[in-house]
């Protein structure tokens, strides 16, 4: 038996954050000096890692598994762990979200590993404006880090962008141009209310249809058929083949195809991104449970899974963890 909620939903889609530290100090995610992080001891090892993806994949039928943090790519041993999963049988189809400070020097190790694809996070081409969202000068960096993923292979490159109000949502249409001619696939998504400072407001928020309104001015988007379980619905551009994402997260939420499950750096399973509840797998695991025991529980954690992430609900609070401890 898989991991079923008691709405049919199947998850089958595992977001596994390596870390809660991020290089970045993005202005929408968390304060210019940080956050406090994990201590390490709290942080699941890389066999513990391996061990819970294991359980996922081979008896809670997991086809898909997402690396994420924080930043992934700050995880020591990074490739390694990417090989060991690749190992896993049935073989899971594995990617990475990373901003891409450190792909460049690590692309092709870990398609060798077995990496299948990236998507990398970008929300401005303007080096001064990425320096004012993120508090660092690494514009350079990301660009050398997404050309290092094409010759790598580790394609599709997906280009992950959030537009803010007043900030950078001029630059929808230049950021698919040169996404388009770069070859890369854009995904735009709604700013989320999961910052540690809890400042967001929806007024402020780039809605989805503002998007795809800004991108018409320039291009001819059509919806394609087929969303299925994706959270980006796609767009054909000027006729195809080129596409654009659009990610309505809070504006059009896909909450009733959803088939994704979370597992923190420290090893608690979460249903949502928006959950304020948390199931805990490391106790148990340093404990000595077998693995019949962490798929049990982790059945039971998915089938308490809500019906819907609760944002236009008017009790919604943000969760405590912020996205950098919860993982994208």
């Amino acid at each position: 038996m898989g991991l079923v909620d008691i709405f049919g939903r199947i998850a089958t889609d595992l977001r596994v954050s390596l870390t809660d530290r991020c290089n970045l100090r993005c202005t929408y995610c968390m304060p210019a000096d940080g956050l406090p992080w994990l201590p390490g001891p709290q942080l699941l090892t890389d066999d513990e890692v391996v061990r819970l993806v294991r359980v996922a994949v081979e008896r809670l039928g997991v086809t898909d598994v997402r690396l994420t943090g924080g930043e992934p790519t700050l995880r020591p041993g990074l490739v390694d762990l990417v090989a060991r999963l690749a190992e896993l049988q049935p073989r899971p189809r594995l990617a990475l979200t990373t901003n891409g400070l450190r792909l460049a020097g690590l692309a092709s190790g870990l398609r060798a590993a077995g990496l299948d694809r990236v998507n990398v996070s970008l929300d401005t081409l303007d080096a001064a404006r990425f320096v004012a969202l993120t508090r660092r000068d690494r514009l350079a960096d990301v660009l050398a880090g997404l050309q290092a993923a094409v010759a790598a292979g580790l394609t599709p490159v997906k280009v992950n962008s959030v537009l803010l109000r007043g900030v950078n949502d001029d630059e929808a249409t230049a950021l698919l141009r040169w996404a388009l001619d770069a070859g890369y696939e854009l995904r735009f998504i709604e700013q989320m209310p999961l910052d540690a400072q809890h400042g967001w407001r929806r007024a402020d928020m780039v809605r989805a249809d503002e998007i795809l309104a800004a991108l018409s001015t320039q291009f001819t988007v059509r919806p394609r058929p087929g969303r299925g379980t994706a959270p980006a619905e796609l767009f054909e551009v000027d006729g195809g083949p080129g596409q654009v994402g659009v990610i309505g997260s809070v504006s059009a939420p896909f909450c009733a195809a959803c088939d994704r499950v979370r597992l923190t750096a420290d090893g608690q399973v979460r249903n949502c991104l928006f959950a304020r509840e948390e199931s805990d797998l490391r106790t148990p695991l340093r404990a000595g449970a077998d693995d019949d025991e962490l798929a049990r529980r982790w059945r039971a954690a998915v089938r308490g899974k809500h019906a819907g992430h609760g944002i236009d609900a008017p009790g919604f609070r943000q969760p405590d963890r912020p996205m950098s401890a919860i993982g994208g």
